[in-house]
């Protein structure tokens, strides 16, 4: 972990307010997708804001209580306060994000921020101090929302004129740099048109803050370039998803509690039942981290992404990598989970991913050996033989999984866990109904 610098206050917001002339400031939170939403005060409101929140009618917000109970308040995180580099300097607009609590101004229980709260607190409660959080979002540019026509043939780490993103990603990167994100490289990916910009590895409530606000810049400066970036996971048949591996570690008294100098992997106990707990749970999360009918396009094999649940240290078609330790750098030792897609809700994917490490070390999951050989390439009866699981192959089957599981359950709580399942049984139901070019293209004219 570093050192940073030390978390602004209310009385440092507003005098940020004065001093920057930001005459806007608009109020940031998520829906239970993770769809970003806000609306804007004036400056002259910012200290009512921050003495009582502002209230909002949560009705209409997917997830968020009916008409009858639909009152919510935003109260504002002044440690999230930045400007928004997109928006004019003169009378400039910032944001910060915000957590929505009842009019008894109690934790709203269908806030995600809250939910990612609840799980540190049961880590804190265990002795771990922090839980961090590094994921890599990739994401396609297209020419519009309607044209998934790719604007190059790059390949993975390609920096020649096939590249047509490298000057809007620079832009995006100095953007970032200005919003408060620590963004450590950037590159092509395998796919045509495919990006990726990995920002260093934070504690997992500034981490989801951080992704919701890379996937908003990341449109913005697609959007000033007349261009159109999508996280959706599987845009282009026979082509490479985009995926948000996600590398996850605990801290224990400001060291990591994953790293044993005398294990044959360089993993303490804490690392090896944590791991275990992801392997253990991940078909019930899935619905979780792959939310979406088009996630399990992506999650297919062939296209590295990874399906079979096992762990490794170097093979990239299991679900979970350790990455290899190096000397001196004990307090990067980590997991690798793969399997997570950037259009998650990053709240509640980071919270039920840290608690079902946790549910490991508690209950002393015991870790299975590592499969180094490639999954890809082993046979349904193989894979069997080895107890080798698969993560659901659709949303109806992950739904499904994620509606009997008590982790779940407990991790986003009753009121957050129903609306979810309702919302996401009914979007398998709109699915499953639909007749597609390729049904008719096949069927129509033979049968």
């Amino acid at each position: 972990m570093t050192d940073a610098a030390p978390p602004l206050t209310s009385d440092d917001v507003l005098r940020l307010v004065k001093e920057r002339d930001i005459r806007f400031i608009r109020l940031w939170f998520t829906d239970i997708l993770g769809q970003l939403k806000a609306f804007s005060i004036g400056s002259s409101e910012l200290e009512d804001a921050f003495e009582g929140g502002m209230g909002f009618d949560g009705s209409s917000i997917t997830g968020f209580n009916a008409v009858e109970e639909s009152d919510m308040i935003a109260m504002p995180d002044p440690s999230t306060f930045a400007a928004l580099p997109w928006r004019p300097e003169e009378q400039g607009v910032a944001r910060m994000f915000c957590d929505v609590q009842t009019p008894e101004q109690t934790p709203y229980e269908g806030d995600p921020r809250h939910v990612l709260r609840r799980a540190l607190d049961r880590a804190k409660a265990l002795g771990f101090d922090d839980f961090m959080v590094g994921p890599e979002l990739e994401y396609f540019y297209f020419r519009d929302t309607n044209d998934p026509t790719p604007l190059d043939r790059g390949g993975y780490f390609d920096l020649t004129t096939l590249d047509a993103g490298s000057d809007l990603r620079r832009e995006t990167v100095l953007a970032l740099e200005q919003l408060g994100i620590h963004v450590e490289y950037t590159h092509h990916e395998v796919g045509p048109s495919q990006h990726e910009i990995d920002m260093r590895y934070a504690s997992a409530l500034k981490m989801a803050d951080d992704c919701m606000t890379y996937r908003i810049t990341v449109k913005e400066y697609a959007r000033k370039y007349g261009l159109h970036a999508t996280f959706m996971p599987k845009p282009l048949f026979g082509e490479n998803g985009s995926g948000m591996h996600t590398h996850l570690s605990l801290f224990r008294d400001g060291r990591n509690a994953f790293y044993d100098p005398d294990d044959q992997y360089f993993l303490s106990d804490i690392g090896k039942a944590f791991i275990a707990g992801q392997l253990r749970h991940a078909r019930e999360m899935s619905a979780i981290f792959a939310q979406w009918v088009n996630s399990y396009k992506r999650l297919v094999p062939g296209y590295e992404a990874p399906v079979y649940v096992a762990w490794s240290r170097r093979n990239r078609s299991a679900l979970v990598r350790v990455p290899m330790y190096h000397p001196g750098k004990e307090q990067t030792t980590r997991m690798e989970l793969r399997c997570p897609d950037p259009a998650c809700n990053p709240y509640l994917t980071f919270a039920v991913l840290l608690q079902a490490g946790l549910e490991g070390i508690e209950h002393g999951y015991e870790l299975p050996e590592p499969m180094e050989k490639n999954l890809y390439h082993l046979a349904p009866d193989e894979r069997r033989r080895l107890g080798i699981e698969q993560l659901p192959s659709t949303l109806g089957e992950a739904v499904e999984l994620t509606a009997d599981s008590e982790l779940v359950l407990r991790t986003l709580g009753e009121h957050m866990f129903n609306r979810f399942i309702e919302i996401k049984r009914q979007e398998w139901d709109d699915y499953r109904v639909q007749v597609t070019q390729w049904e008719l293209d096949r069927y129509l004219p033979v049968l």
